[in-house]
């Protein structure tokens, strides 16, 4: 092992060499610490306030059984679904903005999240009024109607886009136009609905994790066992499509293949986040751009974003709840730190053409 520069090294194992970034290391690792320490300050939390050596205790089988029942029945779902919907939102965007080659490529921007908004309203507004529709949605349940309205969306996304491949610029503008016809099917689903129902569905596309149980969090960890390590696995081709078209091609990439598999990955990811919890807002956004500029690289990490999403998504909830006079739906908190972001995010934009 010899050094080459002063933040990456080369290494050899065998027959296998490579350039190791240190801080592509220290950041998930760092990232993986502070999301445990986040999670525990957020399961002591509550009406019965336990302390944070008392959670650890508890989470490795020391605990006592009264402690063990609040934290790993009541609270402790609620987190977890949290921590996987960031990750998933993270990875996500992730996967996004590296493909297109632009930090404005989000689930947010791109009509997926709003697919799965109009999904989950038309089940509750829907299965209020009766009718062949309205019982067909509600025995789905707004859970499945989301999913089935992201993936919906994301396909639709991806067929507009496909041109014997996909164009970074042309799939940020078919986005855009899919987040403005279904944002206009959601309000027009709203306007017709009852206020009870109105209500519920308002409450939902804001994003909350409020009442989740352990009957949420399986599908997501089912998921992400998959889409994650798949994704891992496209780095490399990640690393070669941010070169151009022309560059993968001449490298021997084969693009539409790679093109469709990443965008189908960030697709199911961002589809069961948004079904478990509603579309937490600018995650998948804001994450990887915090994420490229920890670990000084010239893509977002995947890992790093994943991580980072998480703990965004765990913290944003913890402030939701405790540091504000009245809890609010993660969702919100969420919004108002991305949406300076994306303004700042579009000014830089401006800026740089003229």
């Amino acid at each position: 092992m010899s050094a080459t520069t002063a933040t990456a090294q080369a290494v050899r194992l065998g027959p296998v060499s490579g350039r190791l970034r240190w801080r592509s290391v220290l950041v998930p690792l760092t990232t993986g610490v502070v999301l445990v320490l986040v999670s525990a300050l957020s399961l002591g939390r509550g009406d019965f306030p336990i302390g944070v050596g008392d959670v650890l205790r508890t989470l490795v089988g020391l605990g006592d059984p009264s402690q063990a029942f609040v934290l790993l029945e009541l609270r402790a779902p609620r987190i977890v679904v949290g921590a996987l919907v960031g990750t998933a939102l993270g990875l996500a965007g992730a996967l996004f903005q590296t493909f297109a080659r632009n930090p404005l490529a989000s689930p947010d921007v791109l009509g997926i999240t709003q697919g799965a908004s109009v999904g989950a309203v038309a089940a509750i507004v829907l299965a209020g009024g009766g009718g062949p529709a309205g019982a067909l949605l509600g025995g789905l349940g707004v859970p499945v109607a989301a999913l089935a309205g992201a993936l919906l969306a994301g396909s639709l996304l991806l067929a507009l886009t496909w041109r014997s491949g996909i164009d970074g610029y042309r799939l940020v503008l078919v986005g855009i136009a899919l987040w403005s016809a279904a944002a206009a099917l959601t309000d027009w689903l709203l306007t017709r609905a009852d206020i009870t129902d109105a209500a519920a569905a308002y409450v939902w596309i804001t994003g909350s994790l409020n009442a989740r149980t352990w009957d949420h969090a399986l599908p997501l960890l089912g998921t992400l066992a998959v889409v994650l390590p798949l994704a891992l696995a496209t780095s490399r081709v990640l690393g070669v499509l941010q070169f151009g078209d022309d560059t993968a091609r001449g490298l021997g990439v084969r693009l539409p293949l790679a093109q469709t598999v990443v965008v189908l990955l960030a697709v199911v990811a961002v589809a069961v986040a948004v079904a478990a919890s509603g579309p937490v807002t600018f995650v998948a956004l804001v994450v990887p751009q915090i994420a490229v500029r920890l670990t000084g690289g010239s893509r977002p990490p995947l890992l790093a974003s994943a991580l980072l999403g998480a703990v965004l998504v765990v913290g944003a909830d913890l402030a939701a709840r405790t540091a504000l006079p009245q809890a609010l739906p993660v969702g919100i908190l969420t919004a108002v730190l991305g949406a300076p972001y994306l303004l700042w995010l579009l000014v830089r934009g401006r800026r740089r053409t003229t």
